[in-house]
């Protein structure tokens, strides 16, 4: 692919201080074939008075840049450098650029990515615009703060439906007209034609509607009510918190084929990836996550939509508010009230990990200096961290005078851009607190702080000694992150937080009752002390409630009490907090693998919170076993894991807790060793007393019985003919990619980096299936072979393939010192582009956690 140039701040500055843009008329053909469409623009600009004659550019990627002219003189399609079409000699005044050209149909998921459904052969695109990819399907000025109002008309073929920002109108001939819509970025603008299953519905006079791919539409009825009530209710609650009213003209949801992020919040026309249109069995927390996304967008049209970032070093103001609202609402609004248990176990976890590693950076960064750099912000840090920030925020500052902040920024920035200096200052208005100094300690910094309890009794007083240490921030691999720890002694931000005491219970020692909770305000720069009557507590909790962001530990008695009575406690979120602190603690090197199995063993089996279950499993899985234990301790790792599924499943036979026990039943399927009883599984086709084998529990049972050899390419075939849907696809390229055979092997190696036909998502299955910590001998050449590889197949294909390719094609079962030297040689000598890089970056910091882990307790 040629080489394309990024947008530096610099530029986007100089580009605002030039332009006003006014109106985008955007004309797409969607009737010419496989590979291109037809996208002709026009743009009406003003180049401000003052200025005198100036240059600028407009950005596109064209397969063919068939004509351009300005203020009606043509220009040399010729000029166009990489994805820069210069403008040159702009005298102050209106302006009109009309460009003509072919652009590429994407597949992997940027731009606009076209997908034909293997079950009906169906075909349907969609735009995704985020975060430079305007320019793949129009020309633009791309960048967030040079709004403008966009007119969007699109011919495509008989039979499909246009979705738009707006409402769409048919007017014949395949011909569709969007209506106009107010002040948008340019990112923003969305389109998904195809011939949609759609669910449409009224509220308070706005027409909401959900859209799938028509193979997808049983799965779509069976859960529509449920989809529009969680919508509607979020709507209801959103116009309950904010006194602007929704700013746009419709509300709709297309739920779209391989698509790279969970949703994009396009006004008008959210985007999700279709997997949350569930075609096989649930959980109560996957309904939730959905839930929650849903909440999540929706808070979007305001936060994003009506007022938009300047440049992306403010991520966050889209991304945490976002995330702190949608599990807020979620568990205000919908039946779905547990949704800070989820987030606590789940994506607060995603923060604490991101904040480690040397790539690490401040929830608001100072410093983005072009869009590539601003792509790699999307992570753990702008959503989880931040969320977390926000939330520690509303408990200092309270929810009233949070959300008078936020009205009024809404107010002063609607239909513009606004910079963290805006939000601060309009949280500012609110309160007389020092909300600037706030955002300094906690969104400008980096790291985690940990608080660790000294607790002593005497004389019928306990007391607790509260040590707050500052995160040493560095990770171990390349490219070490400048941290910026408060006072030597002292942690980086102060904090307002719960502290839980409890008592063992008088009638049964396996159980716990709170004795109080106390709200205590923890400064950053040093110690804190707090002292009490009555005898010394069975256990302390710190960061009770989960109101802050930081890490904890635990007292000696404290630590003996929760080996017995860590099910005891009796707020779910409570003991997330605990299982969070027991995490850390392993990946510190501070808690043995093996501590945290038998706690797990000895505590899930009588846990009720789902999403409290999964996450200690998928931890204790998918890191413990298959990395943290050295090899000739997975044996065992894997069989303590078995017999805590086992337990799971016999107490659900009752039938009482089905998603409990389909938890259970996943989580055996992958840790089995032995392939007897899953097989037995699959050719009976259910778990005796349930649940009966979906597509997802067969091509679940189906990868691991490939990664044990004990299934072969007919098997798989079978099974595809069975499920020939793009799920099913990306099954059988698991399968087949995790069979325990040279040949296999080095056919979904060439797949993935000698071929470039893979889509997004059938590259990602693959790499799934290739790695396995049951093949390392097999494997063991290809480790070498793969920074060469990665570097090249991510150069030829962009971001979204080089994410896959360090996310899911790393060999992360690999933990030894050459995966990590090889990888360090890589990063120094062989200029990875910037998505891949910071993969690799973090994924070699995670090997070399996994190594010291090791060592600290082999032997």
């Amino acid at each position: 692919m040629s080489c394309m140039s990024v947008l530096t701040r610099d530029e986007a500055q100089t580009r605002a201080r030039l332009l006003d843009v006014h109106h985008y008329a955007i004309d797409l053909d969607l009737t010419g074939g496989e590979e291109t469409f037809d996208s002709r623009t026009v743009i009406r600009f003003t180049v401000r008075a003052g200025t005198g004659s100036t240059d600028t550019f407009v950005e596109l990627k064209p397969a063919e840049l068939r004509g351009v002219t300005l203020d009606g003189q043509p220009l040399d399609p010729d000029a166009l450098a990489g994805n820069r079409l210069p403008l040159k000699d702009l005298a102050p005044g209106e302006h009109e650029l009309r460009v003509d050209a072919a652009m590429r149909y994407s597949r992997t998921g940027e731009g606009m990515h076209r997908f034909t459904d293997p079950t009906d052969d169906e075909t349907y695109v969609y735009t995704q615009l985020f975060l430079d990819d305007v320019q793949r399907v129009f020309a633009a000025f791309d960048q967030p703060d040079l709004k403008a109002v966009f007119d969007l008309t699109v011919t495509a073929p008989e039979g499909w439906t246009v979705l738009a920002n707006g409402i769409t109108e048919h007017t014949g001939g395949g011909r569709w007209k969007a209506a106009t819509t107010p002040l948008i970025s340019t990112y923003l603008v969305a389109v998904a034609a195809g011939p949609w299953h759609s669910v449409r519905t009224e509220h308070r006079g706005l027409p909401f509607g959900i859209h799938c791919r028509r193979s997808l539409a049983p799965h779509l009825d069976a859960d529509a009510d449920e989809i529009l009530d969680v919508t509607r209710a979020c709507f209801d609650r959103y116009h309950e918190k904010f006194a602007e009213p929704y700013p746009f003209d419709s509300y709709d949801q297309a739920f779209v084929p391989e698509f790279n992020a969970g949703a994009m919040e396009n006004p008008g026309l959210v985007t999700f990836r279709d997997e949350f249109v569930f075609r096989s069995a649930v959980t109560e927390t996957q309904r939730q996550t959905r839930a929650m996304v849903i909440a999540h967008e929706m808070a979007h049209m305001w936060f994003g939509d009506l007022v938009t970032l300047k440049w992306w070093d403010d991520i966050w103001l889209n991304e945490s508010f976002a995330e702190y609202m949608g599990y807020q609402t979620c568990a205000e609004a919908t039946r779905f009230t547990g949704t800070w248990t989820d987030f606590g176990v789940t994506r607060k976890p995603w923060g604490y990990d991101a904040d480690q590693r040397p790539s690490t950076h401040p929830v608001a960064p100072e410093h983005v200096p072009d869009t590539a750099s601003a792509l790699l912000n999307f992570d753990g840090i702008s959503y989880a961290k931040g969320a977390s920030a926000l939330r520690q925020l509303v408990a200092w500052l309270g929810e009233k005078d949070f959300l008078a902040g936020i009205n009024t920024h809404f107010e002063r920035h609607k239909f513009g851009n606004a910079t963290l200096a805006d939000f601060i200052d309009s949280l500012a208005s609110a309160t007389e607190r020092d909300v600037h100094a706030w955002a300094d300690a906690w969104l400008r910094t980096t790291g985690v702080d940990t608080l660790v309890p000294e607790l002593r009794a005497e004389n019928g007083t306990w007391h607790l000694h509260i040590e707050h240490r500052g995160s040493t921030g560095a990770g171990s691999a390349p490219d070490d992150a400048t941290d910026r720890p408060g006072p030597a002694g002292g942690g980086t931000r102060p904090h307002r937080t719960g502290i839980g005491v409890y008592d063992t219970d008088l009638h049964d020692p396996r159980r716990l009752a709170l004795r109080e909770r106390r709200d205590v305000d923890l400064p950053a720069d040093g110690a804190t002390a707090v002292a009490s009557t009555g005898p010394a507590p069975a256990l302390v909790v710190l960061n009770d409630g989960d109101l802050t962001y930081a890490k904890i530990r635990f007292d000696a008695e404290s630590s003996r009490t929760l080996r017995t009575a860590l099910s005891g406690l009796p707020d779910p979120l409570t003991r997330a907090v605990v299982w969070n602190a027991l995490r850390d603690a392993v990946r510190d090197g501070e808690l043995a693998p093996a501590a945290y199995l038998d706690t797990a063993r000895a505590h899930l089996p009588h846990e009720t919170d789902l999403a409290l279950v999964e996450g200690v499993l998928a931890f204790a899985t998918a890191q413990l076993a298959n990395r943290y234990v050295a090899p000739g301790q997975r044996p065992a790792a894997l069989a303590t894991l078995t017999d805590l599924c086992r337990d799971l499943i016999r107490r659900t036979e009752d039938g009482d807790h089905p998603g409990l026990r389909l938890i259970a039943v996943r989580h055996r399927i992958d840790t089995a060793a032995h392939p007897d009883t899953i097989a037995a599984w699959l050719a009976d086709g259910t778990v005796p007393g349930g649940p009966e084998l979906d597509p997802e529990l067969r091509w679940r049972i189906l990868t691991r019985l490939a990664v044990l050899g004990a299934t072969d390419e007919s098997a798989i075939a079978a099974e595809l003919e069975r499920d020939p849907s793009a799920t099913g696809q990306e099954g059988a390229a698991r399968c087949r990619a995790a069979l325990p055979d040279a040949e296999a092997k080095s056919r979904a190696w060439d797949a993935m980096f000698a071929r470039d036909d893979l889509s997004n998502y059938l590259f990602t299955a693959t790499a799934q299936g290739f790695w396995q910590p049951e093949q390392a001998d097999l494997v063991a050449d290809y480790v070498p072979r793969y920074y060469a590889e990665a570097v090249a197949v991510a150069a030829r294909r962009g971001p979204a393939i080089a994410d896959a390719a360090g996310r899911w094609a790393f060999p992360a079962y690999a933990v030894d010192d050459d995966t990590l030297r090889l990888g360090r040689e890589c990063l120094s000598g062989a200029d990875p582009i910037p998505a891949l890089r910071r993969k690799l970056v973090d994924q070699l910091d995670d090997l070399a956690r996994a190594l010291r882990v090791r060592q600290a307790h082999t032997g």
